[in-house]
């Protein structure tokens, strides 16, 4: 399973979740979606946005998750 690791940049970054919401011009139900992981899809646009305001490459907001170990635990 692949999610966004923005909450993580964000701590790295010490930046809010409002810091970035108010940087994002998306609603705040689907921005909260974005970054909570609760979205199947992400426009490349959002991405690029994400990537930009954040500095860093698009393929550092990603992360696989090893689906395997998530069946065990639940």
């Amino acid at each position: 399973m692949i999610r966004l690791r923005i909450l993580d940049i964000l701590e790295e970054q010490n930046h809010t979740k409002y810091w970035l919401y108010k940087q994002m011009d998306l609603s705040y139900q689907n921005f909260n979606r974005i970054v909570n992981n609760e979205t199947s899809s992400i426009r490349f646009d959002n991405l690029e946005k994400l990537s930009t305001i954040l500095q860093c490459p698009i393929g550092d907001l990603f992360e696989i998750i090893n689906t395997e170990n998530l069946d065990e635990m639940g």
